[in-house]
């Protein structure tokens, strides 16, 4: 007996949305694994950039080139109306502005620039362990038995993973990763901060404006440094990379990050991020000849470790720590 056309009916489009939705998660998967790719290069390709310009000559130029771009996401979005925000939000946003870029962007420049590839992916992958200090400084966060032990793990791992550098007299790179570290609990206080007017007005619209107010402190402090560097000379490779930096790995990095969090979840796409210093690492490795004692190496599994078990030690699948991502600039 044949089936009933009205069954078919039902049973073809519900398998037809399973495909599709099948080949979006498998696309997100491609696409978050090529994105680890290129954040993990992209510590590599900062630090011959700022080699060239300085650090404070990239910010200058990068944040330029920022403010447009975000500009542009608005207007193609949105055409001419832009989302209105109240007065008191602009405050805030104009407060994430230079928490986010003035203090924490242009902490982690120069931090990169003192330390090494990989040391910068390591220690901004510690921005977890800092929200959940902050969200616990708040009220907003119980810390559970297992998180108490990951924070300690964490700790532990960074201070034997810096040992090797103060043992070895490189007090310029460790200075640089204490500025890492420090720029890493800027970050994770935006992201705290940010919340609120994620839910209000969509993750979009925060980013962009936030870059668009916190572009304007940053041009200012470091328009001394870009008046120094003589932009007609600057080799085409080191254009290239800048704009990769700036455009490719930092603004159209976190869309489509964004992008694949929407298809996949966070919870399944926050874990990936613990890929990026290993990356980092190699690519550090092949391309400027970094290289990593045991004592390193242990310490940065430490420190890995104690940022898992702080992040996902949760009884909730929702909890706002495990949602949170390390830095990534």
């Amino acid at each position: 007996m044949p089936p009933r056309t009205d069954t078919l009916a039902t049973v073809l489009p519900a398998e037809q949305h399973r495909l599709v939705h099948r080949g979006r998660q498998r696309l997100a998967a491609w696409a978050a694994l090529a994105l680890i790719l290129v954040w993990g290069a992209n510590f590599s390709v900062q630090k011959v950039v700022f080699n060239a310009l300085s650090p404070g000559g990239f910010l200058f130029v990068r944040y330029l080139i920022m403010p447009i771009a975000a500009a542009l996401l608005l207007y193609a979005r949105h055409g001419r109306r832009w989302p209105k925000v109240g007065r008191a939000d602009l405050r805030q946003l104009l407060r994430l502005g230079i928490a986010g870029h003035l203090l924490h962007v242009g902490m982690v420049t120069y931090g990169i620039h003192w330390s090494t590839a990989f040391s910068s992916s390591l220690i901004l992958a510690i921005g977890p362990v800092f929200t959940l200090l902050i969200l616990r400084a708040y009220g907003l966060e119980r810390l559970t038995r297992a998180q108490v032990i990951g924070v300690a793990l964490a700790c532990i791992g960074v201070l034997v993973f810096l040992s090797d550098k103060v043992q070895g007299g490189q007090w310029g790179a460790s200075g640089g990763d204490l500025v890492l570290l420090v720029s890493a609990a800027f970050f994770s206080y935006y992201t705290v901060a940010a919340k609120p007017l994620i839910e209000r007005y969509g993750g979009v619209t925060v980013m962009t404006y936030a870059v668009l107010l916190g572009s304007a402190p940053v041009v200012l402090v470091s328009l001394p440094a870009g008046l120094q560097v003589d932009w007609a000379n600057v080799p085409l490779s080191i254009w290239a990379g800048m704009l990769w930096a700036v455009l490719v790995s930092a603004f159209l990095g976190w869309m489509v990050w964004g992008w694949i969090n929407a298809v996949r979840g966070v919870a399944r796409t926050a874990p990936l991020l613990y890929l990026m210093p290993p990356v980092a690492g190699l690519v550090a490795w092949g391309t400027t000849g970094e290289h990593y004692t045991a004592i390193k190496l242990v310490g940065a599994a430490l420190a890995l470790a104690g940022v898992a078990l702080a992040q996902y030690a949760t009884p909730s699948p929702h909890d706002p720590v495990r949602e949170s991502v390390a830095p990534v600039d």
